[in-house]
């Protein structure tokens, strides 16, 4: 983490007031999809990987998908077969249909989000990410998202690529933080100039108000923090997904704090 970050932006305005992040219960480490390992039996997203997160001090980032009713649940891809060897799409299954099929090779269910927030009990600062696609039931889902995180007795913040969930989130749980997830297509890093510093910046223009925190991939960092500095934005900035020791020197840099992985922090 970048100890200057807060103290070199303290002094200038904050552009967002609602929603701010608890600085001091966030900057530090966040294990991406908790602190899984497949070699030593952890899956992303699963209880394991959480708990070995909690247990070292990491905070949490996480994924939520909708089941068939907008029940949020806690996994990272539209599709089963990567992780659960089943057919389909996550959204085309009930709740207890889902409560029934287990990891691949592992005796272990996927959480509802209502599970994860029992198991994590405050213990960790949480960043939940809500994915959506065509076939998300985007009310109930949004809308429950919105009811258990405000219930929440803990550290929580939620954030999208989404810019409307983002907005969307700031009506339902108002007291919430929450933030985009900022990032380009892996087609376009392959053209420099598609990726060029123009490009993040009118993605950063786009920064919903109200929003409490940034979340952009490393390969955009310095940018990040460059258009952060010359705008006077005073939000905390966490990049995505810190994997090698190059990335963690630039994280260290910039980042005020680094969503990681493949590593220990």
């Amino acid at each position: 983490m970048r100890a200057s970050a807060s103290s070199t932006m303290a002094a200038r305005p904050r552009r967002h007031a609602a929603g701010a992040l608890d600085r001091a219960k966030y900057l530090r480490p966040i294990a991406h999809r908790g602190l899984h390992d497949r070699t030593k039996g952890r899956i992303e997203n699963t209880a394991p990987a959480f708990l070995a997160a909690i247990h070292k001090g990491y905070g949490i980032e996480c994924d939520l998908q909708a089941a068939n009713d907008g029940t949020p649940m806690v996994f990272h891809d539209d599709k089963l077969d990567r992780l659960m060897g089943a057919p389909g799409r996550i959204s085309q299954h009930t709740p207890a249909s889902l409560a029934r099929l287990r990891y691949k090779g592992q005796d272990t269910h996927i959480l509802t989000f209502a599970e994860f927030l029992a198991l994590v009990g405050g213990r960790v600062p949480l960043l939940v990410e809500v994915k959506t696609n065509s076939a998300t039931p985007l009310h109930p889902f949004l809308d429950r998202i919105a009811r258990q995180a405000r219930a929440y007795k803990g550290p929580i913040a939620l954030m999208s690529f989404d810019l409307d969930v983002v907005a969307a989130l700031a009506k339902l749980a108002p007291t919430i933080p929450r933030g985009p997830v900022i990032g380009l297509p892996a087609r376009w890093w392959a053209a420099p100039r598609a990726a060029g510093s123009a490009t993040i910046a009118r993605l950063l223009n786009r920064t919903p108000p109200g929003s409490g925190f940034l979340a952009v991939d490393v390969k955009m960092l310095r940018a990040a923090r460059a258009w952060m500095t010359r705008h006077a934005i005073d939000l905390p900035l966490f990049s995505w997904t810190i994997r090698t020791r190059r990335e963690r020197a630039t994280a260290t840099r910039f980042a005020d704090a680094p969503i990681f992985e493949r590593y220990e922090a």
